[in-house]
């Protein structure tokens, strides 16, 4: 009996923290948001990013599909500061954020 209590708690447990190990991390970044290919002469295509500061160097991060779309209008003709919040990954050899927020400065 004892032992199915452990075996039991022990599942329990497992249930619960497994999950919240699982999500990825939330981050903020705050810098320029800009477009990649009419600003920053990066790429063919016009595409959204932060460039936010990592070890005094500048470091791109390119907004998801969604939130490039969303955003990109605001920032195409003229860079703003601001700052995107979202989970990052790496595609492509390019990082991406996913964002949850993104805030432009106007």
């Amino acid at each position: 009996m004892r032992t199915l209590t452990v075996i039991v708690c022990l599942v329990f447990m497992i249930v619960l923290v497994l999950p919240a190990v699982s999500q990825d991390k939330q981050v903020t970044l705050t810098g320029k948001i800009t477009c990649a290919h009419c600003d920053l002469k990066v790429g063919t295509e016009c595409a959204t990013v932060i460039v936010a500061k990592e070890n005094n160097q500048d470091v791109i991060y390119y907004l998801d599909e969604k939130s490039n779309k969303a955003n990109h209008e605001a920032i195409c003709a003229a860079a703003k500061e601001g700052s995107v919040t979202g989970t990052i990954s790496q595609k492509e050899g390019k990082r991406i954020i996913t964002a949850s927020k993104v805030d432009i400065k106007k």
